[in-house]
């Protein structure tokens, strides 16, 4: 929780309240460090990959969160659409279909 009249206009950080009911200062950015484990072989390819990127670790690991997390979104629309969806049949006319299947032609996929 921001402090009431923390802001600063000069750049400096906001004061916030932790959990553990203590103020503090989150420093000049919004960034939450955090821990995590990883087995080994995860971690040794993690780090190889941000050298031949040459990107800092948590900027690889931000970013692949961040893709991960778009991905897990995009799914959970298409799941979505697909519940919607799976309410009514679709109806296509028939003379449409055949029109349509006629278009495609005999053609291997």
């Amino acid at each position: 929780m921001l402090v009431p009249g923390s802001y600063d206009p000069r750049g400096a950080a906001p004061q916030r309240l932790s959990a553990a009911g203590s103020w503090y200062n989150p420093g000049y950015t919004e960034v939450m460090k955090t821990a995590v484990s990883l087995p080994d072989e995860l971690f040794q390819m993690a780090e190889g990959v941000a050298r031949r990127l040459k990107v800092s670790r948590s900027q690889l690991y931000a970013t692949a969160l961040a893709d991960f997390l778009d991905r897990q979104r995009a799914g959970n629309v298409t799941g979505q659409l697909n519940a919607v969806y799976a309410r009514q049949p679709a109806k296509v006319d028939p003379a449409l279909h055949r029109a349509q299947l006629r278009s495609v032609g005999k053609d291997r996929w």
